[in-house]
């Protein structure tokens, strides 16, 4: 039996404010993500893990020593991120414990215009009897990923205070970041000395996901023909009209993130700035196949071509910027990576979710630069919301997940 920490560590942690900003050039994009990774190595320390440490751009490297005479035991990462999302305020974030949760509406007290309704949450159909965990109604909670961050440091101190259970040697990375995009940009493969890993930044409990999206974005930067409105005629181009009719003639029943699920991939235009004279239009493309991902940058730029041919002053720049790839490519050299996991997971009494992400995770960027990395479940949901919850049983099944996975290396190698 696991003496739990991990709701304790999470309230302390959901309290720091974490958020990152995607238009900082700093690493990490805010200084004060490094409060809680400081906190983090302290804790570490008091568990026994000497080596624990913050590098100078705010990632944590620790290692759970080895404590099996088997001598080829792969080292294995657990991950997850200490930032929360900028799409709502993380500042003085207040949790509540609705204890014994038994299927009504939970009203959230500093804005009872916040209701989670389990027509809304079909989740918590399954939470029953279980303490669930939300924010106060005016910031998110800061499950993602704070609880994976509480699940990994609590099966990090059951294993430093359990050495019957046998392990090889664990590693142990919290990265910055993670939601804007650029939490692997710093990570140092070398120093983690990790071989395989897992990122703890999943939703519904048991599930785990060994396959994202594939990423592009497109810049698009439209040069239009100035000209004073009172003298226009026959000569102003429009750069910025000319944008707007690109945008009006992606299709509006497909392609699209509000018109897409499961396995289909979307154009979506994310931002666009200009003036008549220059007008910049960014892009993401979204598909699980590097092959679907070019078709749709063949499209867009098809849409882009006719649009520039009813003005024959201006000209386009289209450049497509690499940005993830489906970890499924690397994974599927390693199978034992993902098949653990699952063998984990129904070590704990649930059953095994696996599915893809629509979306990345550092996991998709670790997996491209030498560390195979599926994603488990940490058990947030409703992410980047002012209705963010999470249960405290589902945090428990994921410390009993890890611990399982570090006793399953052990056992089949």
């Amino acid at each position: 039996m696991i003496n739990f920490t991990v709701t304790e560590r999470f309230l302390r942690y959901v309290k720091i404010d974490t958020q990152s900003d995607a238009s900082s050039k700093s690493i990490p994009s805010t200084e004060k993500q490094k409060d809680l990774s400081r906190l983090l190595v302290d804790e570490l320390h008091a568990m026994g893990i000497k080596d624990a440490q913050m590098d100078e751009w705010g990632y944590v490297y620790a290692t759970i020593p080895a404590n099996t005479d088997k001598k080829d035991v792969p080292v294995i990462c657990f991950c997850s991120h200490v930032d929360t999302s900028p799409d709502s305020s993380g500042t003085n974030v207040k949790p509540i414990v609705h204890t014994n949760y038994q299927g009504q509406d939970i009203v959230l007290p500093d804005d009872p215009t916040q209701i989670l309704r389990m027509a809304e949450h079909p989740d918590l159909q399954h939470q029953i009897g279980h303490d669930v965990i939300t924010a106060s109604g005016l910031t998110l909670l800061g499950a993602d990923d704070k609880a994976g961050l509480a699940e990994i440091m609590d099966a990090a101190h059951h294993l430093m205070s359990h050495p019957e259970l046998k392990h090889g040697a664990v590693r142990i990375l919290f990265t910055p970041d993670e939601e804007i995009g650029r939490g692997a940009d710093k990570v140092d493969i070398r120093k983690l000395g990790a071989a395989f890993g897992y990122t703890m930044d999943g939703e519904t409990v048991g599930s785990l996901e060994d396959e994202t999206f594939s990423a592009d974005a497109v810049k698009l930067t439209i040069d239009g023909v100035s000209a004073h409105p009172g003298f226009a005629k026959g000569k102003l181009e429009s750069a910025m009209k000319i944008a707007a009719d690109i945008v009006s003639r992606l299709p509006k029943d497909r392609l699209s993130p509000e018109t897409t699920e499961g396995r289909e991939g979307f154009i979506h235009p994310v931002t666009m700035q200009g003036i008549v004279e220059q007008t910049v239009v960014e892009f993401i493309i979204r598909d699980f196949t590097v092959e679907g991902l070019h078709a749709k940058e063949v499209f867009l730029q098809k849409i882009v071509n006719e649009v520039l041919e009813t003005y024959p002053g201006s000209k386009a720049t289209f450049e497509v910027i690499e940005q993830y790839r489906n970890m499924k490519y690397v994974l599927n050299d390693y199978p034992q990576v993902a098949d653990y996991a699952e063998e984990a997971i129904r070590r704990t009494g649930i059953p095994v979710r696996k599915g893809s992400i629509r979306g990345g995770t550092d996991g998709s960027r670790l997996s491209f630069m030498g560390l195979p990395c599926p994603n488990i479940f940490a058990g947030g949901h409703a992410f980047h919301s002012r209705q963010e919850w999470v249960s405290r049983q589902d945090m428990e099944k994921a410390v009993e997940t890890i611990v399982n996975l570090c006793q399953i290396w052990e056992e089949r190698n």
